[in-house]
């Protein structure tokens, strides 16, 4: 097998029209991607243009409002699932893997699990609260909270979508994480990057480097000076250039944990602007899947040892989360 030094992308269309050869091709190439660089770019996934058109406005529309109108629509800062407005300095992502940093130089609007059924004790009790909180909506612009649940379900789709592939591509059942998928702790975080009008700190990011926790991100990103990069096995960090066509797709440590670490969750950061560019803000949307938060995650691999013990999702969600939030004082 070549080995990849850069970020594919790969054209899911062919699996998702239900070939054989076509599902077969796709999964050796999302393999390879996988396991060389835990990153890939996919086109022909069927998700509107208009949709994406749609979500970006809106969520221009929030970022464009004053602070003290944003300020209105905070989560609960206790919460580690909290939903809402969260202000620069709250997140430092570096710190999940113990680096000390300055927090990340952006903004964000996170929304959780929007489709919970009232009377479902899965949902609804002490453990179920800590996984899926009640969403936090602004009244601006009026069309955020329907524009972000229509693409918050597309997402929900297309991950299901992928998760097939991954089951094709590791030689099992195309199903065969569904059962595990179907109360999933799945995210929309909405993502500014601010104009750096005040210049960053010492070693501040725009998103410190760091893996992501569930199986799988989807990422809507704009290509734009100080965007995202992968690190790749040569140790180099590479720029990943999204065309206005494509998602990029990377795994995260429970897919890692799951496969023995044949498959990557490879590390990558979004980079500082260069100055002459250091006025221009960057607007990504990224979809985070996490499986049921009672779904064990125990190596699918039976040719080699175990490195891990068997976790639930929930309980490897939190181990990961809980390092990278910042306190913020109160003024």
């Amino acid at each position: 097998m070549t080995r990849l030094d850069e970020v594919p992308t790969i054209d899911i269309a062919p699996f998702l029209d239900g070939s054989q050869e076509g599902k077969a091709r796709v999964a050796t190439q999302v393999r390879q991607a996988c396991e060389e660089v835990g990153f890939f770019l996919i086109s022909g996934h069927g998700v509107p243009q208009a949709l994406i058109k749609k979500v970006r406005d809106v969520a221009n529309g929030f970022f464009d409002l004053p602070l003290e109108e944003k300020l209105k629509s905070q989560g609960d800062s206790n919460v580690v699932a909290s939903s809402g407005f969260e202000v620069m300095g709250k997140t430092a992502l570096a710190k999940s893997l113990d680096k000390a940093t300055p927090p990340d130089y952006r903004e964000a609007y996170k929304i959780g699990v929007i489709d919970i059924p009232v009377d479902d004790p899965y949902y609804n009790s002490a453990k179920g609260k800590k996984f899926f909180p009640p969403v936090v909506w602004p009244k601006r612009p009026g069309a955020f909270r329907h524009v972000c649940e229509e693409y918050h379900r597309t997402m929900d789709r297309l991950a299901a979508q992928i998760m097939r592939i991954f089951a094709c591509a590791l030689d099992l059942d195309d199903d065969y994480f569904a059962d595990k998928m179907d109360k999933a702790v799945n995210r929309l975080n909405i993502l500014r990057y601010l104009p750096q009008t005040v210049p960053p700190l010492d070693g501040q990011l725009r998103a410190g480097e760091h893996t992501d926790y569930g199986t799988l991100t989807i990422l809507l990103a704009e290509d734009k000076p100080g965007g995202l990069q992968v690190r790749m096995r040569n140790g180099t960090w590479v720029d990943v250039h999204p065309s206005e066509e494509t998602f990029v797709i990377n795994i995260g440590d429970m897919m890692m944990h799951w496969t023995n670490d044949h498959w990557i969750s490879n590390l990558h950061r979004v980079a500082n602007p260069p100055a002459e560019h250091a006025g221009v803000p960057r607007l990504s949307i990224v979809f985070f899947q996490k499986p049921n938060y009672d779904a064990v995650i125990r190596c699918l691999d039976k040719t080699t040892e175990p490195k891990y013990a068997p976790i639930t999702a929930g309980d490897h969600w939190y181990s990961k989360n809980v390092k990278h939030h910042t306190p913020i004082e109160a003024d």
